[in-house]
């Protein structure tokens, strides 16, 4: 009988009897898996958080080392192998070394963690963006910019709310729609925040098609939904191939903290761009990018541990990633409508909502509701402009943080 016991009270539903809170977060990632599959919602990246949310609240197990948050590390004095006896340094101080233990899952998510994945996902963003319709029509890249104002206006929310400056610019990348560089500065400035701001950011970019088709009706009128705008012009091999060595190095200089994410993007654009590394750009834009999807959505997932994650701070940075994108899609709205105040050809306003860098997403939301106006109005070339513009936008806003606060 005693065995008995023992053995119910080391399995998972003891635990969820003691702490219902990882039933909450086990229904949740079950709810992420449905609205992959029946609503189609960013199934690359809600699959793998979903599945790793149900896999990260399995109660844990005494003296089992199981879960991502299991510590990685622990110092351990040195041993002679011959006598056991501890050895000493020069100072007769016993000499200590990083001993690493942990789980497989603590391991993979090392590369959250340590900000390894987010540079990679970039490197593929890279090989699979044409940035022609933004060289073609350049003004388009201050859309991009003005959807930025969602990240410093999230920024000033959190400060009120009571976070530290480092927790605030943290939690006010999530504006930007940028999952990986939401992660990138997490893990630099506020790591303890990490899950929650990983999963709030990748949670709205794939709510995109819910969130901004009712800021883009309430912000414009059917006159200007139906806008048709010229074709972009034609733009040559060699602005291509310029392009991500000019605007690396330009962006660079702004910003030189955004450099590994910036630096991966181009170097991605130019492996695409140059013709000459097509198994290159191939491989980076597909199988590459997948494997590094799945590792990220799998351990962000398995990162939300019910006991670390449920808490007031967490409800709090939801709260302020969902406004952080209305916030930067009106910001993106509202800027092109006071462009149009000085264009002889005017820009349909609705594209100014895809200068939240979730790319492709926004585009297409600009491109379904354009053509529930007009079924002959063909936006989505035009929105990948300040689509792109935003993702490049974000990575600096999160270089000029890091550099200011870090």
């Amino acid at each position: 009988m005693q065995t008995l016991i023992k053995f119910l009270e080391n399995t998972g539903f003891s635990g969820l009897y003691d702490d219902p809170r990882y039933l909450v977060m086990i229904i949740i990632g079950i709810i992420f898996v449905a609205l992959a599959i029946m609503k189609d919602y960013e199934p690359l990246l809600l699959v793998p958080i979903g599945f790793g949310i149900i896999v990260g609240n399995i109660p844990p197990v005494a003296g089992m080392s199981l879960s991502v948050n299991d510590r990685l590390a622990e110092i351990r004095v040195v041993v002679d192998e011959k006598t056991g006896e501890p050895l000493l340094d020069e100072n007769d101080e016993p000499v200590t070394a990083v001993h690493w233990v942990g789980s497989v899952l603590a391991y993979l998510y090392m590369g959250v963690s340590q900000g390894i994945y987010p540079p990679l996902i970039f490197l593929g963003i890279g090989a699979m963006t044409d940035f022609s319709t933004m060289l073609s029509n350049p003004k388009l890249v201050l859309l991009g910019a003005a959807a930025q104002f969602g990240v410093f206006a999230t920024l000033l929310g959190a400060l009120f709310l009571g976070f530290t400056p480092d927790q605030a610019a943290a939690i006010g990348i999530i504006g930007g729609a940028d999952g990986p560089t939401a992660i990138f500065l997490a893990t630099k400035l506020a790591p303890e925040l990490l899950g929650a701001i990983a999963i709030s950011a990748y949670s709205y970019m794939a709510l995109v098609p819910v969130i901004q088709p009712p800021v883009m009706y309430l912000l414009t009128s059917k006159e200007e939904r139906l806008i048709r705008m010229k074709a972009p012009r034609h733009v040559s091999r060699r602005e291509k191939i310029i392009f991500p060595v000019v605007a690396f190095l330009i962006c660079a200089l702004i910003a030189p903290g955004a450099i590994v994410l910036l630096g991966m993007l181009f170097f991605g654009n130019l492996l695409k761009e140059c013709t000459v590394t097509d198994r290159l750009a191939q491989t980076a834009r597909t199988s590459f990018i997948d494997i590094v999807t799945i590792l990220l959505g799998f351990t962000v997932g398995a990162s939300t541990a019910a006991d670390k994650f449920l808490t007031p701070q967490s409800v709090m940075i939801f709260a302020l990633g969902a406004a952080s994108f209305v916030v930067a899609t009106a910001a993106g709205l509202l800027f092109a409508k006071f462009m149009n105040l000085f264009l002889t050809d005017k820009i349909n306003p609705l594209i100014g909502a895809a200068g939240v860098s979730a790319v492709p997403d926004s585009a297409r939301v600009v491109q379904m509701v354009g053509q529930k106006e007009d079924p002959h109005n063909f936006l989505l070339m035009h929105a990948m402009a300040p689509n792109v513009a935003g993702v490049i936008g974000s990575a600096i806003a999160a270089g000029v943080l890091w550099s200011v606060l870090g």
